[in-house]
């Protein structure tokens, strides 16, 4: 059967395409390396992205300690960075070894496919971690088969009732049958993104639905606090983290009794998964929080994360990393300056990383970024143009200050966004330095971004 149309009409499936990842062009990796592997970082054409892999693997190995102190499995999302290099060192790292992911594109499953990456092992569990949208079932179909010839699992996510519909929809035209491994996501607080609320009739609903189809397995329970990054002290974010944990847990409860007064079947506690987790969340993770929550659990708890190998703005708000674990950061160049301009009469200077360049993603503190070692912020932007603008020496964090802290016309600048999860995203490609093997400033690897959706 042809991915591209389905065989009879049903109004519950429309027109299916697949992911067209085998004509996504993007540039070819070892042409970037010979260009660029190493030259220095002055040598750069404006605006780049620049990752610190010895930041990025330390992060990683971190967030692997941090899921054990929980007595967690942990599962790496992998949207921030999009990229095979970035997914091994999430992976595996000194601290321990894990082989789940989390996608937020179909493309992405499919150029994790293309890597290789499932083939030698290194990824064995795949979620796609947006509610399923109909349209994308026969590409999800074929992805599932694709995945199980080399040993893998392909799980998808559901937040309504009439998704359960079309899986059971799509199954009834096949002369052989699948059930779908399926998380439902929860609701856990106030960021109403996706999912329900567990003690909401709508969830009750959903979960019955699910229980009794004969075409979906249900694998765990989902959630995410991306409220959780307002929070300014360890306190708040292990708070977050409690009730992303409460929320799943009686998710499961609920499950566990449906079945059995549905079926008369009594499951196990570790019959189910429950997956919490936001950065700030999952840096909370400890073992004494581990201590207040295993004796209750009704399901074997998961951690997921994803911006914490990269880190930003947001992240250094709440508190729980310094500066010196972000490992991305924006290379730009001074290509103006305005003495007195100010609304105080202070300088501003103009660069040429824009809202492309940055995201128009804001935060907790002022502006669209703060440059590394220069007490000067990225105020204001336009497309191609930046504005930086002069900050009190108080509001300074990136130090060490370099030389009197001043500016001009060609200085290059290394700017800290306030997203790196949409910074990344406007790059085709990421220069990639190393803390441990020089001073940083050189080129050692290019990686190129999975691109499209």
């Amino acid at each position: 059967m042809s991915a591209e149309e389905h065989p009879q009409p049903n109004p519950l499936i429309p027109k299916q395409s697949r992911t067209p990842y085998h004509i996504s062009g993007k540039p070819e990796k070892q042409d970037l390396v010979d260009e660029y592997k190493g030259k220095n970082l002055d040598a750069l054409r404006t605006p780049a992205l620049i990752i610190d892999r010895a930041v990025f693997a330390r992060n990683c190995a971190k967030m692997h300690e941090h899921a054990k102190a929980l007595g967690a499995r942990f599962r790496a999302h992998v949207k921030s960075h999009k990229t095979p290099e970035g997914t091994r060192l999430q992976l595996l790292s000194n601290a321990d070894e894990t082989h789940s992911i989390v996608v937020s594109t179909v493309m992405e499953v499919c150029e994790v496919f293309r890597a290789g990456l499932m083939a030698d092992g290194t990824v064995k569990d795949v979620l796609y971690g947006l509610p399923m949208a109909p349209n994308k079932i026969a590409d999800l179909s074929a992805l599932t088969d694709e995945l199980s010839a080399v040993g893998a699992s392909m799980r998808i996510l559901i937040d309504h009732p009439d998704q359960v519909k079309v899986i059971e929809a799509w199954e009834s035209t096949k002369t052989s049958h699948r059930r779908w491994s399926v998380f439902i996501k929860v609701d856990c607080g106030t960021h109403r993104r996706a999912g329900l609320k567990p003690d909401s009739p709508a969830f009750d609903h959903l979960l019955r639905a699910v229980i009794e189809s004969q075409y979906i397995a249900l694998y765990g329970f989902y959630t995410h606090a991306g409220h959780s990054y307002a929070s300014t002290s360890f306190a708040e974010a292990a708070d977050f983290l409690m009730a992303e944990v409460t929320a799943v847990n009686n998710a499961a409860t609920l499950a566990l009794s449906i079945v059995a007064a549905t079926t008369g079947t009594q499951l196990s506690r570790d019959s189910l998964v429950l997956s919490v987790g936001a950065t700030p969340t999952a840096h909370a993770a400890t073992e004494e929080l581990k201590a207040r929550i295993e004796s209750g659990l009704n399901g074997v708890l998961e951690l997921h994360a994803g911006n914490y190998p990269l880190l930003d703005l947001q992240q250094l708000n709440t508190s729980l990393i310094t500066h010196r674990d972000i490992a991305q950061r924006v290379l730009a160049t001074v290509i103006s300056y305005y003495p007195g301009r100010g609304e105080d009469g202070s300088d501003e200077a103009g660069c040429d990383a824009g809202a492309l360049a940055m995201s128009k993603d804001t935060g907790p503190r002022p502006g669209y970024g703060d440059v590394i070692g220069k007490p000067w912020r990225l105020s204001r932007v336009a497309q191609e143009h930046g504005i930086l603008t002069m900050m009190s020496p108080a509001s300074f964090e990136l130090g060490p200050l370099q030389g009197d802290g001043s500016l001009k016309l060609g200085d290059m600048v290394q700017i800290v966004g306030q997203h790196a999860c949409l910074t990344l995203a406007g790059y085709p490609w990421y220069y990639v330095v190393d803390s441990d093997v020089s001073d940083g400033n050189v080129v050692v690897d290019v990686w190129v971004p999975w691109k499209g959706w």
